[in-house]
C-alpha cells in the first residue's frame, strides 16, 4: 500500500509537469505568432519594393537623388528586417533547446519566459519603426509617380512672338517690337508670316528714321517673298526710304518697278503720286 506521502510528491509531480508544458506551448504559440507577423511584413514589404521599382524606373533624371535615397532607405529596412529574422531564428533556437530540456527546474523556464517576453516587445518596437519607414516610402514612391504622371504645359503657338509684336507696335514700342518679330523669325524662318514679320521689322527702323536698315527690311520681303501680299508695301516704302535719304534715283527706279508690276493697286496709285512730285 502507498504511502500518503508517495501520493502527495506524485501529485505535485504531475502538476508541475503539466504547469512547464502550458508555459511552453505559451511561448511556442508567441514564437508562432511572432513568425506570421514577420512573414506578413515580408509579403507587404516585398510588393512595396515591386510597387517602387516600376515606379522609379519611370522617373525623369533629375529624380535620381531621391530614387537613390529611397533605394538608400529600403536597403536599410531590409537590412533590419535580416536582423529581425536572425532574433527570430536564435529566439526559435532557445524554444527547442527548452524543448529538449523540459525537465530543467520551473525557475529556469520563468527566466526564459521573462527574457522571451522582452526580446518579443523589442521585436514589435522594431516592427512599428519599420512600418513609419515603409509609410514614408510609400508616400515618397507616390508623391514621385503624381509627379511624373502630371502632363507638362501646352507649348505657346508658333506665332505667339509675332502676335506680341504687333500689340507692342501698337502701342509705340518700336525696339521690342523688333526683338518680338526678330525671335519669331528664328524660331519660324518659313513660317505663312515670315514676309509681314520682315515687313514690320522695316517699319519699327522707319519709325526710328533708321532707314537705311529700313531699306534692308523691305527688300528681304522683296527678294525671299515675291509672292506675298507685303511684297507691294514693301516696294512702296522701300522708295519712300531711299527719299528720305536723298536717293531719288533709287526711290524712282522701285516706284516705277511697283507700278509695272501692280498697275492696279493702292500702293501703285500711291506711287505715281510720288514719281510727280519728285520731278
Amino acid at each position: 500500500m502507498k504511502s500518503p506521502n508517495a501520493s502527495v510528491l506524485l501529485l505535485v509531480s504531475l502538476l508541475a509537469g503539466c504547469a512547464s508544458q502550458s508555459a511552453l506551448e505559451s511561448t511556442r504559440y508567441e514564437v508562432d505568432s511572432i513568425n506570421t507577423r514577420l512573414f506578413s511584413i515580408n509579403r507587404d514589404l516585398s510588393a512595396l519594393r515591386d510597387e517602387s521599382k516600376v515606379s522609379a524606373g519611370s522617373i525623369e533624371k533629375e529624380m535620381k537623388g531621391d530614387i537613390a535615397s529611397l533605394r538608400k532607405l529600403s536597403a536599410d529596412i531590409q537590412a533590419n528586417l535580416d536582423s529581425t529574422k536572425s532574433d527570430i531564428q536564435q529566439l526559435s533556437g532557445k524554444f527547442d533547446d527548452t524543448v529538449l530540456s523540459v525537465k530543467k527546474p520551473s525557475e529556469d523556464l520563468a527566466r526564459y519566459r521573462e527574457d522571451a517576453d522582452k526580446r518579443i516587445i523589442a521585436l514589435e518596437e522594431r516592427i512599428l519603426k519599420q512600418q513609419g519607414q515603409l509609410e514614408t516610402l510609400a508616400k515618397k514612391v507616390t508623391e514621385l509617380a503624381k509627379i511624373k504622371r502630371e502632363d507638362p504645359p501646352p507649348p505657346p503657338p508658333a506665332d505667339a512672338p509675332y502676335l506680341k509684336g504687333l500689340d507692342l507696335l501698337k502701342v509705340g514700342e518700336v525696339s521690342a517690337a523688333r526683338d518680338q518679330f526678330t525671335r519669331f523669325l528664328e524660331q519660324n524662318p518659313k513660317h505663312e508670316l515670315a514676309a509681314n514679320a520682315h515687313y514690320w521689322i522695316g517699319e519699327t527702323y522707319y519709325t526710328e528714321k533708321n532707314f537705311e536698315s529700313a531699306i534692308l527690311s523691305y527688300q528681304e520681303v522683296i527678294k525671299s517673298f515675291p509672292g506675298k501680299d507685303k511684297v507691294v508695301a514693301a516696294m512702296l516704302k522701300q522708295a519712300m526710304a531711299f527719299s528720305e535719304i536723298k536717293d531719288p534715283k533709287s526711290a524712282k527706279f522701285v516706284l516705277k518697278k511697283l507700278i509695272e508690276g501692280f498697275p492696279k493697286s493702292e500702293e501703285a496709285r500711291k506711287a505715281k503720286d510720288l514719281l510727280k512730285d519728285m520731278k
